[in-house]
């Protein structure tokens, strides 16, 4: 693989790596990368020092790649070579000699393993923050001239360079930047922190990295022990909050953006649509005048709407399809979808649905199938956006359904099973006509037994199982049902959480991100203005 390394101290001359010199690997645009060489081949000692630095970079992440505001090619440089290999032995001794003394010159039988890999973890990783801390330091080229434009439209001024703490996987890095300040708009800027990723933040990229995949798994306080335990930064479970959610909103706002289609592989014969909803516990002040199912008519939850995808070419034992593996992607939030019919504008859960739906090329399936159960919002959604659908009421949630109706009429006894089972093997059989004549003795005086049969009969087109059977479709939601599950009530439904809006909203987005192996086009996507 050919190596690439930033030249910090050359990079206002460096060509763009997207130029055509570079990228025809013209030996030119690579030579005047590094400037010209020493003829005798020896190096002086700030030479020595710039390229150590350099090596140190190269040789912290492997030899590839490095991310700045330019990308210079590496060329077979032997001074570079000669450089890096001294700075390998000196790695390597600067270690050797806190092993030495963590160790001792006893036996190693009683040696404490966890606490030297610790403390030598722990001391390779401060080297390699310090080297990056010096060699960052040691660049002043983010000081580009007296003045820059502010985005205001103004000139902003030069004035000074101001330190900034960042905390880093490597450790704390304590650097120093040139600063603009634009006297029009009393704004200023540090052209280094945009550069690097830390404008408005105290972490480094790779840190607020960590904080997000912990924030989008485990609480917040789990988070930051396991941040503390793990990857050895002390960050605290309220700092671990803001940053997770500051992340989601990135997030949010960046699906909201990119709706184009994500690829263009064959696409299977038929995609699967799923809509449902869960509960959420909210905080008190987000609950204000809502109606709920409390018996005092008030809420404790909000819900969240789920839109899943997927597609179920594979077979299990029995012949059965089953979902594809890797197929799933998720798009929730806790949002309306509730439109007036004299609306000329979408739901905001619709719109969420329409940029899913774009994103997954759904409706250029051949067979485009929508599972849901049987609300009414979910089914309106339907219509509206994706007409030539097949829709399909979850089939277990219509057992449900009956086997809950049944002690209404027969109270808690044998005959109430006998009767629910009797009713869910001719909704097998697709005798939808038999179970509402059965019902309809029991409407006038069961409640359930009215609702159960009205809502039979209002979806009985979307009950032909036997007929979707013989087109080898999905009957049920599962995948959605786990979906919520997953995506939603095992982060946000846990013990004694109460969330905000925008908190639970920013942290769905995290998680769906991630679920639906969004997460690295994502942070591609926020890193390209580094890399530009």
């Amino acid at each position: 693989m050919e190596r690439m390394v930033f030249d910090w101290e050359r990079i206002r001359s460096a060509p763009r790596f997207d130029s055509p010199a570079v990228l025809s690997g013209s030996d030119s645009a690579v030579g005047n990368a590094h400037g010209p060489r020493r003829a005798s081949g020896a190096l002086s000692s700030a030479d020595y020092r710039r390229r150590r630095a350099e090596a140190v970079v190269l040789f912290s992440n492997g030899g590839t790649r490095a991310t700045g505001s330019c990308f210079v090619k590496l060329s077979d440089d032997p001074d570079f070579t000669q450089v890096t290999a001294c700075v390998r032995r000196e790695l390597a001794r600067d270690v050797a000699v806190d092993l030495d003394a963590l160790l001792g010159c006893g036996a190693s039988d009683g040696m404490d393993f966890e606490a030297i890999e610790t403390a030598a973890r722990r001391q390779v990783l401060a080297l390699a923050a310090r080297a990056i801390e010096q060699r960052l330091n040691a660049d002043t080229s983010d000081h580009a001239g007296p003045s820059l434009d502010c985005e205001c439209g103004q000139a902003a001024r030069y004035a000074g360079r101001r330190k900034k703490v960042v905390q880093s996987i490597l450790g704390e890095l304590k650097l120093d930047r040139a600063y603009y300040h634009c006297p029009h708009c009393s704004g200023g800027f540090y052209p280094r922190d945009r550069h690097l990723g830390i404008e408005k933040t105290c972490f480094s990229p790779a840190t607020v990295r960590m904080i997000g995949t912990v924030g989008s798994m485990v609480s917040f306080q789990e988070g930051s022990q396991l941040l503390r335990e793990l990857a050895g930064i002390g960050i605290d479970a309220s700092q671990v909050e803001r940053d997770a959610e500051a992340l989601g909103e990135e997030i949010a706002a960046d699906e909201r953006l990119h709706t184009g289609p994500l690829g263009e592989d064959l696409l299977p014969p038929t995609l699967y649509l799923g809509l449902d909803g869960t509960g959420i516990p909210m905080r008190a002040e987000e609950l204000a005048g809502r109606a709920g199912k409390q018996t005092d008519g008030s809420a404790k939850t909000r819900e969240v709407k789920i839109c899943a995808i997927w597609s179920a070419e594979a077979r299990d034992s029995e012949g059965l399809p089953m979902r594809d593996e890797g197929s799933v992607s998720y798009s929730a939030a806790i949002e309306s979808a509730a439109t007036p019919d004299t609306a000329e504008y979408r739901s905001a859960f619709a719109e969420r649905v329409l940029r899913e739906a774009s994103r997954r090329r759904f409706c250029e399936a051949q067979r485009m199938v929508v599972v849901a159960d049987g609300a009414p919002w979910v089914w309106n959604i339907t219509q509206d956006l994706l007409p030539g659908a097949i829709q399909i009421v979850d089939r277990f949630h219509v057992k449900q359904t009956l086997h809950r109706t049944a002690p209404s009429i027969f109270g808690s006894t044998e005959q109430a099973k006998q009767w629910a089972t009797a009713r869910c093997a001719e909704l097998d059989a697709g005798k939808l006509s038999a179970i509402v004549r059965a019902l309809r003795p029991h409407a006038a005086d069961s409640a359930d037994a009215a609702r159960c049969r009205l809502y039979i009969y209002r979806n009985r087109h979307r009950m032909r199982y036997p007929q979707f059977h013989k087109q080898g479709l999905c009957t049920s939601s599962g995948v959605l049902e786990a979906g919520c599950k997953v995506a939603i009530g095992t982060r946000l439904k846990r013990s004694g959480m109460h969330w905000t809006l925008d908190g639970a909203n920013s942290i769905i987005a995290l998680r769906c991100c991630r679920l639906s192996g969004r997460f690295e086009d994502f942070w591609e996507r926020r890193n390209d203005p580094i890399a530009a």
